[in-house]
């Protein structure tokens, strides 16, 4: 009997930690550049306050060492000390006099020299806030690249990159992390969206074959009422089915920047979606209301249209109960501060304030009796909420006062 083969030995360890990738021990990074930056313009600032004051002390004791007065035939005079008109009596009280002179010019020169520093100081301290400023803004510049590029990838471009040149400094490790960081968001991004588009596709074929082989034995003239009963709840589901895949298609679809772009009225779509959901709404007796003046804006008309649609058939599906008077759905278009304005309001239920971010949750419902089949597969909201965003706008939900809700719709226009 043949001996059992040893189990395989298990790969040696690294014999070294694996960390970050070395470095040169000299990098011009922030910290240096701004030290050497900042220093060098103190430096600066400093040798050219210290020439100044020296010019200017320079040109004080020129001044200072010339007398202060002259004697001409035994009279003193002076331009800056005031003499008296008969000269002093003795020796000692014209040192005096002329000791004092001395003084006054001494002191003249110097508060001379302090106004003249003062001025300097003043000129070189705006001359340097304005060169701090300038340098400072060229030194945090690629920021402001950086915050550009975050700002364009929140609304939804993961297209774009930073790209930042210069040297390899802390910024530019910063910009390249997060340029690696959107390159993986991306293609996580874009694999999802694949999976779901490319999962959708492949359910259809099944769900139409099994719609059409209902629909067959729907009409054979042969089959019980059981058959027919069990074969119309089967048709409903599967009914129920495709919509879920549409839908997750056209989720998977507006969570993308919309490319191609065209002028497209809000009060021609809103039009449609009202026409489309009027005769579900005359069935449950809710009455359409609203005026709908022109709206354009640039987007795609059937991806709008599609957010009307599912505003308007949520309007009405959760309305007033069946059989009970006074429902009612407004559906208005406008343009107010500088945007286009979607406004689908309604009566109903009262919603709490609380509940209504789980609205725009995929497959979320407010409550239990949201889950009939006849109301949706509970993705309507979110693709609204997703093509909204894919144009550059927003979707708000709100309670109404006695009941219902007030969804805004507001896109750039």
């Amino acid at each position: 009997m043949a001996a059992a083969p040893a189990p395989p030995t298990a790969p040696p360890k690294p014999t070294w930690t694996p960390g970050e990738p070395a470095r040169p021990w000299f990098r011009p990074t922030i910290r240096i550049r701004l030290t050497l930056l900042y220093g060098g313009m103190f430096l600066i600032a400093g040798i050219l306050l210290l020439s100044i004051i020296y010019l200017l002390a320079a040109q004080a004791v020129q001044v200072g060492s010339e007398l202060p007065f002259k004697i001409d035939k035994g009279q003193v005079s002076s331009d800056v000390c005031t003499f008296p008109d008969t000269p002093p009596n003795s020796t000692e009280a014209f040192n005096r006099l002329v000791n004092s002179c001395v003084n006054q010019q001494r002191q003249h020169a110097l508060d001379e020299l302090l106004t003249r520093s003062l001025f300097a100081l003043v000129g070189l301290s705006v001359i340097a806030f304005a060169f701090g400023y300038a340098m400072a803004g060229r030194v945090l510049s690629p920021l402001g690249k950086i915050t550009r590029t975050a700002r364009r990838v929140v609304g939804s471009d993961l297209s774009r990159r930073i790209e930042l040149d210069g040297p390899d400094d802390e910024l530019k490790e910063l910009a390249d992390t997060f340029d690696e960081m959107l390159e993986r968001l991306e293609r996580a991004f874009t694999a999802q969206q694949r999976f779901v588009a490319n999962a959708s596709h492949e359910l259809r074929t099944p769900l139409a074959i099994n719609r059409t082989l209902l629909e067959v034995h729907l009409s054979d003239p042969k089959a019980g009422e059981e058959l027919r009963q069990l074969g119309k709840t089967l048709l409903a589901t599967n009914e129920r089915s495709e919509q879920l895949v549409e839908g997750l298609l056209l989720l998977a679809r507006s969570e993308n920047q919309i490319i191609e772009r065209k002028p497209v009225d809000l009060a021609e779509v809103a039009t449609r979606a009202v026409d489309q959901a009027r005769s579900e709404a005359e069935a449950k007796g809710v009455e359409f209301r609203g005026r709908r003046a022109p709206a354009l804006v640039q987007g795609n008309g059937v991806l709008l249209e599609r957010i009307a649609l599912n505003l308007v058939q949520n309007a009405v599906r959760y309305n007033v109960p069946a059989g009970e008077r006074g429902g009612w759905v407004a559906v208005t278009t406008e343009v107010a501060h500088g945007q286009a304005v979607l406004l689908v309001s309604n009566t109903g239920p009262v919603v709490p304030a609380y509940e209504i971010d789980n609205l725009f949750e995929p497959f979320r419902r407010l409550r239990q009796e949201r889950t009939g089949s006849d109301k949706g597969v509970g993705l309507g909201l979110s693709i609204a909420r997703s093509v909204a965003r894919a144009h550059g706008g927003r979707i708000i939900a709100e309670p109404r006062e006695g009941g219902g809700l007030v969804m805004r719709v507001t896109l750039p226009v």
